[in-house]
C-alpha cells in the first residue's frame, strides 16, 4: 500500500514539475517576442511608414557601413531594412516636405526607428526642433538614381 502511495505521489510531482517548464517555455517566447520590433518588413515593398531621427553630431567624420566617411552636410541616411546604396525619398508625414537621400548606413539594432538622416537633410524636412518625425520612405527607380 505504501508502495503504491509513492509511486502515485511521484506521479503528481512529475506532473507538476513539467506542467511548471511547460508554462515557463510559453512565458519565456511570449516575453522574447514582444522584444522584436514592432515593424516586419517585407522587402521587395517600395514604400515603408515609420519614425525618422537625425545623426547626432559625434558620427560627423566617421566611417559608415558602405566605408564613406559620414558628413552632416551630405543626404544620406541610415537603414536596416533597405540595401546599402539605394536611394530614398523620405517625406516628412507632419509638413509634407521631402528629401531624396541615399541609404550609405545601418542603424543601431536595438534602434527602432525607419531611418536615421544626416541633419541636413532632417533640416530640409523640418524636423531639427523636434529630434523625431514620421516619415514615408519611398525606393526611388533606377532612373532616378543619377540625379
Amino acid at each position: 500500500m505504501n508502495n503504491i502511495l509513492l509511486k502515485s505521489a511521484f506521479r503528481k510531482s512529475l506532473f507538476a514539475v513539467a506542467f511548471l517548464c511547460l508554462c515557463s517555455a510559453a512565458f519565456a517566447l511570449h516575453v522574447a517576442d514582444k522584444r522584436k520590433p514592432a515593424r516586419t518588413v517585407d522587402r521587395n515593398h517600395r514604400v515603408f511608414y515609420g519614425k525618422a531621427s537625425f545623426y547626432a553630431n559625434k558620427f560627423h567624420g566617421r566611417r559608415t557601413a558602405n566605408g564613406e566617411i559620414f558628413s552632416q552636410d551630405k543626404l544620406t541616411a541610415a537603414c536596416n531594412i533597405l540595401p546599402l546604396g539605394t536611394w530614398i525619398r523620405v517625406t516628412n508625414l507632419k509638413n509634407g516636405k521631402s528629401v531624396k537621400v541615399k541609404t550609405t548606413d545601418r542603424l543601431h539594432p536595438k534602434m527602432h526607428r525607419l531611418v536615421d538622416l544626416s541633419r541636413s537633410a532632417a533640416k530640409k524636412l523640418g524636423y531639427i526642433s523636434s529630434g523625431l518625425t514620421r516619415v514615408k520612405v519611398e525606393v526611388l527607380d533606377q532612373k532616378k538614381k543619377s540625379k
